[in-house]
């Protein structure tokens, strides 16, 4: 009998118990570690952050759901993994023994990257985690109390997932239209990215020009190549870079009422101490099995493992890890750790496509890069109104399987087959 334990119950770690429980006998154990007693459905955080979901839309315990598949749970924080001795260390004082890791963590959200970032004793907002969110509605609703401002949206330095940041900037521009107040706020739009809709992914399809077009008819400006360096209260200070060179272009001191930057993002803090599991950024190292080269029993998926970016960009910018690509993660370690106990070589691969759906409020954009890295075979790019109904149909579906304990691959039956896309 194998111990099998998943660190971390994000939208990679559920999944991947519910397939560990699907694929292993029931003489195998597993566990489940989560810091928190809930699971966050974390792509809805930008409808909390303007006050159209609420926590419990989009939140739920997790231990009585794993319970109900024979999956055991920990809420805990992981202090010290010790590869060495097959074991965990908690900050409740227990030490849990594994015969199998699965780091499926999700990132440290780095807001000490730049001085006076965060929601914590900083000066910017988050949509990261449901808390974060919920911070920025309680100052959004003081925003919206004044009667006008300058709204400030975007990512830092590092970021590697710029959806969010597109979606907040027009989901709060669409909320505000709703309330017939847009004309009094102004809205800029300030990003690592080298241009407009490059994504971390160096664009897909026309995203720049679509993406430009869109700012421009929502009345948001927009700064790019930017470094933000620090922030005070009221005010961020931005380096915007020439695209050739990597030198400093012009220098912005931008004065804002509200502030949602995306943070740069790190390994969480136990993981990255190991030394030879991670990159110099904390991001667990993994062949093309979802394997650690060094420690042959620990597999990771999601955004916490190690990525190289698509291309160097002016300033710093990271490769994002989407649904799909996650969803085929998580497969491809539990099919690979399957076949270690049943005493088979392990030979699933992922699939390195990135599928994504951002809402914009009253419409959206979809787009899909197969692969991820280009040269692509698919590189598509739509926007319409269907986006933010699939979205929202999306949000319904995600949390349902989650409580039903399903283990049924999502992306690759249904967004494809919507998409209307067959090759992969």
């Amino acid at each position: 009998m194998a111990h099998i334990v998943v660190l971390g119950a994000g939208t990679g770690g559920m999944p991947a118990a519910y397939e560990f429980r699907d694929a292993l006998d029931s003489q195998h154990t597993i566990t489940v570690i989560n810091e928190r007693d809930y699971f966050q459905f974390v792509p809805s955080n930008p409808w909390v952050a303007v006050g159209w979901r609420n926590r419990a839309d989009i939140t739920f315990p997790i231990e009585p759901y794993l319970n109900r598949k024979n999956i055991n749970f920990i809420t805990a924080r992981c202090t010290k993994l010790d590869p060495e001795n097959n074991q965990l260390e908690l900050d409740n004082g227990k030490t849990v023994q594994y015969d199998y890791l699965m780091i499926t963590t999700g990132p440290k959200l780095f807001f000490e990257e730049v001085e006076g970032a965060g929601p914590h004793g900083g000066h910017t907002h988050s949509v990261c985690s449901v808390d974060h969110a919920e911070k920025l509605w309680a100052d959004y609703q003081k925003l919206l109390e004044k009667g006008s401002g300058h709204i400030v949206v975007g990512a830092m330095p590092f970021a590697s997932c710029f959806g969010p940041a597109y979606e907040f900037a027009f989901i709060v521009d669409a909320d505000l239209r709703k309330r017939k107040m847009r004309h009094k706020y102004k809205m800029t739009y300030v990003s690592s990215e080298p241009y407009v809709g490059h994504l971390g992914l160096g664009g897909v399809g026309d995203s720049k020009g679509m993406l430009e077009s869109e700012l421009r008819n929502h009345h948001i400006d927009w700064i790019i190549n930017a470094k933000t360096t620090k922030v005070e209260a009221g005010k961020m200070f931005v380096d915007e870079y020439n695209a050739e060179g990597g030198t400093v272009k012009k220098s912005h001191e931008i004065s804002f009422d509200l502030a949602m930057m995306l943070p740069s993002f790190k390994g969480v803090d136990a993981v990255a101490a190991v030394e030879g599991l991670c990159n110099p950024r904390g991001f667990v190292i993994v062949d093309e099995l979802h394997r650690s080269p060094k420690f042959k029993n620990i597999y990771s998926a999601g955004v916490c493992i190690a990525i190289p970016p698509v291309e160097t960009t002016p300033v710093p910018t990271g490769a994002p890890k989407t649904g799909y690509m996650i969803e085929s993660m998580v497969t491809s370690a539990v099919h690979n750790i399957a076949d270690e106990l049943a005493g088979k070589q392990p030979h699933t691969t992922g699939t390195w496509n990135t599928i994504c759906l951002a809402d914009f409020g009253d419409t959206g954009a979809a787009f899909v890069a197969l692969p991820q890295l280009p040269p692509r075979n698919v590189a598509w790019f739509k926007k319409g109104k269907w986006v933010h109904m699939a979205k929202v149909a999306f949000e319904k579906y995600f949390i349902r399987k989650m409580k039903k304990g399903s283990s049924e691959p999502f992306y690759e039956k249904s967004i494809l087959k919507m998409l209307g896309i067959t090759r992969i």
